[in-house]
């Protein structure tokens, strides 16, 4: 800011100080007109009063926004504010996008790692590539299907208490696999029960519920529409417990 008890003049020397922009940038917006010093002295020396400080610091901050010099010099000459403000309101919805994006990739490895108790960099490029790639998701269910898949699928960049409840039990069933413990077994059953539930909560239709299993139980047809690939021993743990359940 500019302080009442600031000298009339500053020389570039001065100005580059206060503003903490280098003197070559400074002599460069003089040589092309965008803020010339009030003053000029004979040996070269360039002063620059408050007026010119003022337009200077307005073309830092419209540089801050990513605007071109040009766009400033127009902005500048037009003096409209509205014209800034829609700018930096273009850089922070930019930035808000770039950061839930990276919001979105971080908590999906955080759920990877869940599951899988390692990572490893195969993971986090397979994860941006499939976030970028177009799903067909058309070809294995109706609009009001995907609409519900869309909806209520447990997703990998997701925290919420589905998606964590989704991952307790595959976790429950590779533990079950580790120790030899049979999908018949109670343990097994309990495991088919809350597989049950969560199903219906998914779901909501014992229809869609089969067609997406069907879906689940193909490598391909799972790594096509970018669903997370699960073990083929915990999709045969529940199918053995019960044909109904799916994850």
């Amino acid at each position: 800011m500019i302080s009442k008890e600031q000298p009339a003049y500053l020389s570039t020397g001065e100005l580059s100080k206060l503003l903490n922009v280098s003197v070559r940038t400074i002599r460069y917006y003089d040589q092309i007109g965008l803020v010339e010093p009030s003053k000029k002295e004979a040996g070269g020396k360039r002063f620059y009063s408050k007026e010119n400080i003022l337009n200077l610091q307005k073309i830092l901050l419209l540089k801050s926004l990513n605007l071109s010099l040009e766009d400033s010099r127009q902005i500048l000459s037009e003096q409209s504010m509205a014209a800034v403000l829609l700018a930096h309101k273009t850089i922070l919805k930019e930035e808000i996008e770039r950061l839930q994006a990276s919001l979105k990739h971080t908590q999906s490895l955080l759920n990877i790692l869940d599951l899988q108790d390692s990572l490893h960099w195969e993971d986090l490029i397979a994860l941006v590539a499939g976030a970028e790639k177009e799903k067909e998701w058309s070809r294995y269910f109706s609009k009001e299907q995907q609409t519900t898949l869309k909806s209520h699928l447990p997703k990998l960049e997701s925290d919420d208490a589905s998606t964590k409840k989704w991952i307790n039990l595959i976790k429950r069933i590779e533990l079950c696999l580790e120790k030899g413990i049979s999908p018949h077994s109670p343990e097994g059953l309990l495991i088919s029960e809350d597989a049950e539930l969560l199903s219906d909560e998914t779901f909501g239709s014992p229809e869609l519920e089969e067609a997406f299993w069907e879906i689940r139980k193909s490598s391909e047809a799972s790594e096509e529409l970018g669903l997370y690939p699960i073990n083929p021993g915990v999709i045969g743990f529940l199918e053995s417990a019960s044909k109904k359940e799916t994850i």
